[in-house]
């Protein structure tokens, strides 16, 4: 499954390029990171997670809710702006505005990390593409001070707890975020966020969300209850980067708040 989604995503990612950076509004890197198929309250207690939303540079998003099941279309909406009709996991082309059209747009660079990618099953040809990469390439990225401007980190299906656990995953992430985030060619000036695709049991599709980085302001108890979806991430990016839109759900969303440049 996690495969069919990782060729979905691609096929909406275009060739893209690398270019100076370009100050946002608010941060001047967005890197995502994603986790599957857990409630929003069996996710929120979790030890690691808390010290992280409740530090000086984390806040808790309360009120977010993922969009639809299964997990494709979540993945799709965050970066099309709508799920294109999807209501499985399978296998899509998907044409037309994308959050990519609109960094690229305005010379922003953009990469997708993907654990245990490997190019040929997705692509035909002598030509890997240099901007959908295995996940071995980030920490390439991050000494040579390259990580792009917008990315999403994509974890395999044990690491993002989907064929394992919530304690599994954590376990995981606690290691592998504490061994690079405090690295200054992959923090400065970083918004992170944390998410889950898609809840399991709760019928409000409620997931767990958080921000993390020197671009948070975070409120005094760490909790923002103002109303997302994945639809915020791409609304986001569009406001940090005065980028236009693609006229879909992308237009009425909430962007994230109580950001600010550091």
């Amino acid at each position: 499954m996690k495969l069919i989604i990782f060729v979905t995503l691609l096929a909406i990612f275009s060739a893209g390029f690398a270019g100076a950076i370009v100050t946002g509004n608010y941060f001047d890197r967005i890197f995502v990171i994603w986790f599957e198929n857990q409630d929003y309250s069996s996710v929120v207690n979790n030890t690691y997670l808390t010290s992280l939303y409740n530090s000086n540079e984390g806040e808790l998003l309360t009120n977010y809710f993922a969009v639809s099941h299964p997990s494709e279309p979540n993945y799709v909406a965050s970066i099309y702006g709508s799920t294109a009709g999807i209501t499985n996991d399978g296998d899509y082309n998907i044409t037309g505005c994308n959050v990519v059209d609109l960094l690229e747009a305005k010379s922003i660079s953009w990469k997708g990390y993907f654990e245990n990618y490997t190019c040929g099953v997705c692509y035909t040809g002598d030509s890997c593409p240099t901007k959908k990469v295995d996940s071995s390439v980030l920490d390439t990225d991050i000494s040579g001070n390259t990580v792009p401007q917008f990315a999403y980190y994509v974890p395999n299906l044990n690491d993002d707890g989907h064929d394992t656990s919530l304690t599994y995953a954590m376990n995981w992430f606690q290691t592998w975020f504490n061994a690079r985030r405090t690295n200054p060619n992959f923090n400065t000036n970083t918004l992170f966020v944390v998410i889950w695709d898609e809840a399991v049991s709760s019928t409000s599709n409620q997931v767990f969300a958080m921000l993390y980085g020197t671009p948070v302001v975070p409120t005094s108890n760490h909790d923002d209850n103002t109303a997302y979806t994945h639809y915020s991430i791409m609304k986001t990016v569009e406001a940090n980067w005065n980028l236009t839109n693609c006229n879909r759900n992308d237009v009425t969303a909430n962007q994230f708040m109580n950001l600010r440049h550091p």
